[in-house]
Formats: structure tokens, sequence, C-alpha cells
């Protein structure tokens, strides 16, 4: 039960995750039937709920797989660059069109306001990615990237602010020009530094 015949159960949910994030993207979560993604999946119904006990944990599950590959693309390009370039880099990107299933955020974020099935599973979603932000934050302090004086968890609550407000407003509907958004993004993160030293009377 939840296998297709000469295909783990790895690769399965992986199927599955595949076919309901573009499901989802595609008819949003209310249009969206678990038979809709199990036949996308090409299972059975039955398989489908080997692997997840609802359509709400699904989704939840579908945008966790989306958002690590999109943070496994911007490490990938620079490993073990500055965190401040990676943040720039995230920056930078924000009011770029995203592909559909990029869009799956807004969808768990609206179905999460109706259901609470989607929003306990959203809330650790969320808890996860603005932990996972603080703690880099941590990393940038301590290389004396970040300003000490500034708090993490402010600064990740800022970083989702604008990560998730940026899939609420697509460039079809605010659009603006690469090189102002660039500049403006630079001039922020560059407050984020810490000041430099006073001079103390007597040097130079």
């Amino acid at each position: 039960m939840g296998r297709i015949a000469g295909v783990t159960r790895a690769e399965t949910r992986e199927r599955l995750l595949s076919a309901a994030s573009d499901v989802f993207a595609q008819r949003g979560y209310d249009g969206t039937r678990v038979a809709d993604i199990a036949r996308a999946a090409g299972v059975s119904n039955g398989a489908l709920y080997a692997h997840f006990g609802s359509k709400a944990e699904l989704l939840v599950a579908a945008l966790r797989v989306h958002g690590k590959r999109l943070l496994a693309d911007q490490f990938a390009s620079d490993p073990d660059g500055p965190v401040i370039d990676l943040l720039l880099a995230i920056g930078r990107g924000l009011p770029r069109r995203r592909e559909p299933r990029g869009h799956l955020v807004v969808e768990a974020l609206v179905a999460a306001r109706r259901d609470e099935d989607v929003a306990r599973p959203m809330r650790d979603y969320v808890a996860e990615r603005g932990g996972w932000l603080a703690d880099l934050m941590r990393v940038a302090q301590a290389g004396d990237e970040v300003d000490p004086a500034l708090s993490p968890d402010a600064l990740a609550h800022l970083c989702l602010l604008l990560g998730m407000g940026s899939a609420l407003v697509p460039p079809d509907m605010h659009a603006v020009g690469d090189e102002e958004w660039s500049a403006l993004i630079t001039r922020i993160v560059a407050a984020l530094v810490p000041p430099a030293p006073q001079k103390t009377e007597g040097t130079q």
C-alpha cells in the first residue's frame, strides 16, 4: 500500500509532493481535491493517504520541499560566501516573476486564515523558517557582518515579511526597475553593518 510498482516508497512520496506543488499552484488549495493530486502523481487515493494524512499536511509538505530547494539554489552559487552577500542576492531577486510553484506560500497563507488544519502546520513552518533566519543573523553577527545590537529575531521577521510579501505582490501587479530595487536593498543591507569604531581624541 502506498507504492507504485517498481518505485520505492521515497520515490512515490517525491512524486506526490511534485504533483501537489503543481496542482496547488494551478488550482489553489480550495480548488484542489486529493483525487486530483493522486491522479497527477499516478497513484490511488489510498496510496496518497499512506504518505500524508490530509490535504493540509500535503500542502505544507510541498511548501517545505520547494522552500528548501530555493535556499539550496542560493547557497550553491557561493556556499562559503559572506552572509551579507547572500542577503543581497536574495533581496535583489524578490520582485522577479516566480515560477508557479513559487506561489505555494500564498495558497498556504490564505488557506491558513480559514482552515485550522492548515494553520497548525503553517505556524510550525513559519517558525522553522524564522528560526533558521535568526540563526543565520547570529552567524553574521559573530563574523562582524551584522551589528550585534540588532535583534536576530527582528531581522528574521523582516526577512519573512519581505519574502512572503513579494509572493503576494507579483510584478504584474506592481513592477519596479531592477536597478532601483537593487539600490534600495543595497542601502538597507548596508544599514545592518556594524558602525565604524569611534575615533578617540589623539588618534588619526
